[in-house]
């Protein structure tokens, strides 16, 4: 999956994944003093942790030859931790607007595929910090944990090391071998070293993956037998299918959790349904605003992530639901029904199913996205509408060195297909969106942000809240 990532990329398809994280300076702090002590953090890295101290490394075939993570000795930590500032008093539109000038740039692969930001000029004694990663290197759950590290519950913490140490990751290493032995918990899949074992796992990976497949073909064959959704399926052709160009969009929002959760307890459904619930009303007003809502139902790819607590690693554990956005219904309670119900039948297939099996079946049943996108053809046959992503964030208020953390913004890939992306971050009582959209294939991206609160207050009025 990494190596796909690296394969897939071009100038009008970057395949890195990024974060804007917004914050508010301490009481009585000098705004240029506290920037410049956290740069001096950021760069202050003796040995740097994998992936930011690698490169990548690869012979006379490129890609299609042995590729490898090597360490760069000749890291240019100035080129990677970037100091930049908004004309003040900078609005978060401009903010928004530089991240995605920031974002829809290329990675240089000659030096460690990263770079983060410090940006300054915005109003209210607020920073933010932008930062990217490639794909290849980490997928959302773990470019997160790496987030987290830096951050803190208490505002009189004080970290004096780079989150992109070595140092750092030592200790993230072992505060979770900690709480691993602090729960009586056996030994992590990659530590089983018996052949006996091996076999055993392999054997029970068949008959899993075999199984949940067949119900994977079978709701393809008849999809009017099972609320079951299939990336085998094209998804109805929209401005969200077609091939994207460089050029980026991005906007952000934060919602309020309790909300959601409440939506959620209401009508016996679960944060991510009532989330999807949100996507698919908004999409649908949307396209009912540009008079092209197809009468087929936009469908998401879901990730879900199979990383274990205890697994610190980099690299991508991911795997896939597609989820049936249900917007070609205009009842939201009935919208809402049949996304659950599509949900349902998804996590069903996933149930008994390891982490690996999980790898495993989505590779497989995402085949048909990866044909249609090394063809060219995704714009003509997409497998999904879009991609909503939910990754779980800090769960109390945080804060960097003291800096309250306002928002934690994802910023993800776009590409051939798949023109509009949503990735969401719990962060403590709050959900934080971050849209990222093609400049050309979806103007206005900036509306689908009342969209959401439309719908959202929309499930409120048929839960009754």
């Amino acid at each position: 999956m990494d190596t796909g990532f690296l394969l897939a990329e071009s100038r009008e398809t970057p395949m890195h994944v990024g974060g804007l994280y917004l914050f508010t300076l301490p009481e009585g702090a000098d705004e240029q003093a506290f920037l410049a002590e956290l740069l001096d953090v950021l760069r202050g890295a003796e040995q740097w942790r994998p992936p930011f101290g690698h490169h990548l490394q690869m012979g006379p075939l490129g890609l299609a030859g042995p590729t490898h993570w090597a360490p760069d000795e000749q890291l240019d930590v100035d080129y990677h931790v970037r100091h930049s500032a908004l004309p003040k008093p900078g609005r978060y539109r401009e903010l928004f607007v530089l991240a995605a000038r920031l974002h829809q740039s290329l990675l240089d692969r000659h030096r460690p595929l990263w770079e983060a930001h410090i940006i300054e000029g915005l109003s209210n004694r607020q920073f933010a910090l932008y930062s990217k990663i490639h794909h290849a290197a980490v997928d959302g759950v773990s470019g997160v944990r790496l987030a987290m590290e830096m951050l803190s519950s208490d505002p009189a913490d004080r970290k004096d090391y780079s989150p992109f140490s070595r140092h750092a990751y030592e200790l993230a290493r072992a505060e979770r071998k900690a709480k691993r032995e602090a729960r009586g918990e056996p030994p992590s899949e990659r530590e089983l070293k018996s052949v006996g074992e091996a076999l055993r796992r392999s054997l029970g990976l068949s008959r899993g993956v075999l199984g949940a497949l067949g119900s994977y073909v079978r709701a393809w064959w008849s999809p009017d037998a099972s609320a079951l959704a299939t990336s085998w399926t094209p998804s109805p052709q929209t401005s969200f299918s077609t091939k994207i160009t460089g050029a980026r969009r991005f906007v952000a929002q934060s919602y309020s959790l309790p909300r959601v959760k409440a939506v959620g307890k209401a009508l016996d459904g679960t944060i991510n349904d009532v989330v999807l619930a949100m996507c698919g009303g908004a999409l649908r007003r949307y396209l009912l605003s540009r008079n092209e809502l197809p009468d087929a139902p936009l469908t998401a790819m879901n990730p879900v992530s199979v990383r274990t607590e205890a697994d610190g690693r980099v690299g991508n554990a991911v795997g896939a639901l597609t989820a049936n956005l249900a917007t070609h219904i205009a009842d939201p309670e009935r919208r809402f029904r049949a996304i659950v119900a599509s949900m349902d039948e998804g996590k069903s297939l996933l149930e008994g199913l390891g982490p690996r099996e999980i790898e495993l079946f989505t590779q497989l049943t995402a085949g048909p996205a990866l044909l249609v996108g090394a063809l060219g053809l995704a714009d003509r046959f997409p497998p999904y509408s879009t991609v909503i992503s939910n990754v779980p964030g800090p769960r109390e208020r945080s804060y960097w060195n003291g800096a309250r953390l306002d928002g934690m913004y994802p910023v993800s890939a776009i590409y051939h297909g798949f023109a509009l992306n949503f990735t969401l971050l719990s962060n403590a009582d709050q959900l934080d969106f971050g849209i990222i959209a093609c400049r050309r294939s979806v103007p206005g991206v900036q509306r689908i942000i009342d969209h959401l609160e439309e719908s959202l207050a929309e499930l409120e009025a048929v839960a009754g809240l």
